[in-house]
């Protein structure tokens, strides 16, 4: 079964997955964890290194690599024999391209890659996301400022209104949080 958490940056998506393997685990499931940008190959490194730079360029260089990163883990990983995949952020990375540009991109990258099984999204505040990013990060992203991730939550918001995806308040408890997320994939 396929398991997407996505949100804003500091939406505590890492934490929530997380959580869910290690629920997981303890119950005997298996499972294949992914999260992007990642760490372990070409598109995730550079996607994450263009996360830190400036400009129009590095903005649609960090958004390609991201994509590329994402199409890598469904190839590599999606078809594995396990009980759960489990991807942090996958379509909604889409949100941080410019408008209208990250509808088309959304829609079209719908349209090919799985989206069977539970898409959740983290529905965080900017605010509340804003001074996660401010309390928790040495180094902050081109697109952890109050206004980008402002803009960043409109679009999302309207890209997770296509009837696909589990809406879950991201500003509550983490344990609230990881309930509703056990709720929503019908894990017990």
């Amino acid at each position: 079964m396929l398991v997407v958490i996505d949100g804003l940056d500091a939406s505590g998506k890492s934490t929530q997955a997380e959580m869910l393997a290690k629920h997981l685990k303890m119950r005997g499931k298996t499972y294949i964890l992914r999260s992007h940008p990642s760490e372990d190959n070409f598109f995730g490194v550079k996607g994450r290194d263009y996360l830190f730079v400036e400009g129009k360029k590095a903005h649609i260089a960090a958004s390609l690599f991201y994509l590329a990163d994402v199409i890598r883990s469904i190839i590599l990983y999606g078809w594995r024999r396990v009980d759960y995949v489990i991807f942090v952020r996958y379509l909604l990375g889409t949100a941080y391209l410019p408008a209208p540009v990250h509808k088309f991109a959304y829609h079209f990258f719908a349209k090919i890659v799985p989206t069977r099984g539970s898409l959740i999204y983290l529905n965080v505040s900017p605010a509340e996301a804003f001074r996660r990013v401010v309390n928790n990060r040495i180094k902050t992203e081109r697109f952890e400022t109050i206004d980008e991730l402002s803009k960043t939550a409109d679009k999302a918001m309207d890209l997770v209104s296509d009837g696909k995806w589990i809406v879950l308040d991201g500003d509550r408890s983490i344990p609230e949080i990881h309930r509703d997320i056990l709720r929503a994939t019908g894990v017990k």
